[in-house]
């Protein structure tokens, strides 16, 4: 009949749904994990830069002094 139907539909269109939201999921977890990674190298690189402005102050300031 067309409740049966309908009603199966509805269930088959969830299924489908939550098989497309546990992708989409894993895939935010993953962009996530990679932003983090992508921050922590930002993060290194900016405590090389200031290690770098402290030698090179330190050069300029014996230079002048």
């Amino acid at each position: 009949a067309p409740v049966r139907q309908v009603s199966g539909l509805a269930e088959q269109l969830e299924e489908q749904l939550f098989h497309l939201y546990g992708l989409h999921n894993d895939l935010i977890q993953e962009k996530l994990q990679e932003l983090a990674e992508v921050m922590e190298r930002v993060e290194q690189a900016e405590a090389e830069l200031r290690q770098v402005c402290r030698t090179v102050e330190a050069a300029y300031r014996d230079l002048c002094l």
